[in-house]
């Protein structure tokens, strides 16, 4: 009879570690070939580049044929654009894996820290080149403060983590004092309508409510707040020819293409870390993972805090400096 739970744990269990098992599997063959993939993705997002500028010159005289294709290119763009290297996909990565979040919340801070990139640089140029009227120069130092504060807030978000997995990490390691109970009485019977005033289950309010708006404020400004690189030459390229609305289009609709890249990193992490908890809960190693949970969040907030600090160091004056966010 002993042997009966066991059994049943893993019968019920082996479809998650075939699951964790193909995952991994992919994980490695993306590994491999991502030097490839990211030489590829250059090459066509070279092309695409001088396909948009081309039909940016070609709006004024057939605005419904160019300025079709003129989005559709600029949706490949920044779709392919976001697959590169960058400290947006290491945030929101490090930040999902250890943080739970429902998916409506994950799509969320993608989305909007995707959207948010492409604002800026759409803000910084309007601001600067149309309504000041400064030099390009004058851009470019402003995009690179801009750089900077970003790679601040990648800094300030690594803190805030480390200082929460300390936190949980002294509470995992604290002695317990053993639980004695001394009678039990059925006075009451509980249930999501019983109106004692007691909580008895987080809701789907509650659980979305576990990261708080200002930890998920802190963490799209972390990713979002540095504009655009390919977004600012196409910004400057139709300021320069006359079709401004034109090239404002466009660094919108590459923000959203961003925003689809960067929402399936994100959704990936977030189904990845459901797995490991569904898991470890059916193993009897749940109480490790509880440990190692919080390590892991240690880990990262290092690995943030190290990119933050490298960035910072290595951010330059100018469009192509420093690495990019998204790609």
């Amino acid at each position: 009879m002993s042997l009966m739970p066991s059994y049943l744990r893993a019968r019920r269990a082996w479809p998650l570690w075939l699951l964790a098992a193909a995952l991994a599997a992919g994980a490695f063959a993306l590994w491999q070939y991502w030097p490839q993939i990211l030489l590829q993705s250059t090459i066509w997002q070279r092309g695409l580049h001088q396909q948009m500028t081309q039909l940016l010159q070609q709006v004024k005289t057939a605005p419904g044929q160019a300025g079709g294709l003129l989005v559709l290119f600029s949706l490949a763009y920044g779709v392919l654009h976001a697959l590169g290297p960058g400290h947006g996909k290491v945030v929101i990565a490090t930040f999902l894996a250890t943080h739970p979040t429902r998916l409506t919340v994950t799509l969320r801070l993608t989305l909007l820290a995707s959207l948010l990139q492409g604002c800026v640089a759409i803000l910084l140029v309007t601001l600067m080149l149309v309504v000041l009227q400064t030099s390009s120069r004058q851009l470019h130092l402003s995009s690179y403060w801009l750089e900077k504060g970003s790679y601040l807030l990648v800094i300030g978000l690594g803190i805030w983590i480390g200082v929460r997995a300390i936190k949980a990490l002294r509470r995992q390691l604290r002695p317990r004092s053993p639980m004695k109970i001394h009678a039990l009485r059925a006075e009451h019977q509980h249930d999501a309508h019983c109106g004692c005033g007691h909580a008895h289950m987080p809701d789907a309010q509650q659980v979305a409510g576990a990261v708080s708006v200002k930890t998920q404020l802190l963490l799209v400004a972390s990713m979002g707040l540095r504009p655009c690189s390919g977004a600012i030459m196409m910004l400057l390229f139709s300021r320069v020819i006359g079709v401004y609305l034109w090239g404002v289009l466009s660094a919108a609709v590459m923000a959203l293409g961003t925003a689809l890249t960067i929402s399936a990193i994100g959704l990936l992490v977030q189904r990845s870390r459901a797995l490991a908890q569904r898991l470890g809960s059916e193993s009897r190693a749940a109480s490790a993972a509880a440990l190692v949970t919080p390590l892991l969040a240690l880990l990262c907030s290092m690995l943030l805090i190290a990119a933050g600090l490298a960035l910072w160091q290595s951010a330059a004056p100018g469009i192509g400096g420093g690495l990019r966010p998204f790609g």
